[in-house]
This record gives C-alpha cells, sequence and structure tokens, in this order.
C-alpha cells in the first residue's frame, strides 16, 4: 500500500511539474498585418474586365482596388454569388 501511494504521489508530482506558467514576449509573438496596402479605384483597365468577362460569363465589378505593383483586388458577383479576384494590370488573374 505504502508503494501504491509513494508511486502515486511521484507521478502526480511529475505531473504538476509540467503544468508550468510560459511566459510569452515579444519576440515569441508574431503580428499579422491586416492592412493589405490596396486603394479602392473607381475604374480597372479594359483588359482586366475583358479578362473577367472571359473567366466568369455574367460577372458584375463591385469594388475595385489597386496596389503599388499594380496588382488590383477585385470584388465580383456572378450568379447572385460574390468573390475576390486578383489580377495583375494586363488581366491575368492571379488567385481566385
Amino acid at each position: 500500500m505504502k508503494k501504491l501511494i509513494l508511486s502515486a504521489a511521484i507521478l502526480l508530482g511529475g505531473v504538476s511539474m509540467q503544468a508550468g506558467n510560459v511566459a510569452v514576449t515579444s519576440s515569441m509573438v508574431q503580428s499579422v498585418n491586416i492592412q493589405d496596402d490596396y486603394k479602392e479605384v473607381d475604374a480597372v483597365p479594359a483588359a482586366i474586365k475583358t479578362a473577367l468577362d472571359e473567366a466568369y460569363p455574367g460577372v458584375k465589378l463591385d469594388k475595385a482596388y489597386v496596389n503599388d505593383k499594380k496588382e488590383y483586388k477585385i470584388e465580383i458577383t456572378v450568379r447572385g454569388e460574390k468573390s475576390t479576384v486578383y489580377t495583375d494590370a494586363t488581366g491575368k488573374i492571379l488567385k481566385k
């Protein structure tokens, strides 16, 4: 019986030592920048409109944004479903 109690005490002592507090330092935290550096524009190049019309028949452009690299983030609606498409200035779709 003594061995059982001693074994339980050692086991519980070992488990409680593993559950220590972890201090989080600023070097351990990686921040995520939500701002994606796109600025809203009123119009997009004709090549983008043509490419979107070919890729998504019946597409409606809701909003368009551009960044410094001349990459466009375009919010579209196709058959009632909203989506975001990324293109370059020539109309090549980068990411759907």
